[in-house]
């Protein structure tokens, strides 16, 4: 699925569950609608609260960044794309504005990278021509499904305006990267042997973010 059609169906999905969210919470006068920004990205949130301490949140949260470095030994240009849609439940503590966050996560996070021109390449242990490599392209993507615990504070102003932060941690799970290649070597048996050892090495190194850090900090309207 392409990444635009992607964005699109997730934000349609969001914008469905806010909805239904809004209806069944208007009865109550305990719903809430704001917006945030973190390790996550940039973010739409909805909340409705129907007990005194205890709410439900649904979000989701967009941000690509582009940015360039060395994986395995090759250079990059890179492109973390930042998508999720959530729900949580969070319990506070009463007299507090404490409070522990439980939920899952549709998760669609994922690095796109695209190798830079360099006249060789070392591929696996093996050295190669740009030539007999081509253009090295190469995504690391995570679990569709990924749990999320973590906790926050949660402050208001006259019940109306309130300033949220967020801090816990994102279950990923193992990395699963793809790499292919355009060069003359591209369908060489030898030469995918030596992708093959290289696509490991990133999937290692991927590995240490089965576990993303969220920090948030977000500004909510309750209506």
């Amino acid at each position: 699925m392409g990444i635009e059609m992607k964005h699109t169906m997730t934000t349609a999905t969001l914008l469905l569950l806010l909805t239904l969210a809004g209806g069944a919470a208007s009865a109550d006068n305990n719903f809430g609608i704001g917006v945030k920004a973190g390790t996550l990205g940039i973010g739409l949130e909805g909340r409705w609260q129907p007990l005194p301490y205890i709410d439900f949140r649904l979000g989701m949260n967009r941000y690509d960044i582009d940015d360039e470095g060395s994986q395995a030994g090759i250079n990059y240009n890179a492109t973390l794309n930042l998508d999720t849609l959530y729900g949580t439940a969070n319990f506070r503590f009463p007299l507090s504005p404490f409070r522990v966050t439980a939920g899952v996560f549709s998760n669609g996070n994922e690095l796109q990278m695209q190798s830079m021109d360099t006249p060789t390449f070392d591929i696996g242990g093996t050295s190669y021509s740009s030539a007999e490599v081509g253009t090295l392209r190469s995504v690391t993507a995570f679990s569709g499904s990924a749990p999320y615990l973590g906790f926050g504070y949660d402050f208001s102003l006259f019940g109306k305006v309130g300033l949220n932060m967020d801090f816990g941690a994102l279950w990923q799970g193992d990395p699963n990267v793809t790499m292919t290649t355009d060069g003359l070597l591209a369908n060489d048996q030898n030469f995918q042997q030596s992708l093959e050892n290289e696509r490991l090495q990133i999937e290692d190194e991927m590995s240490d973010y089965k576990a993303w850090p969220v920090l948030s900090l977000g500004f909510v309207f309750n209506f």
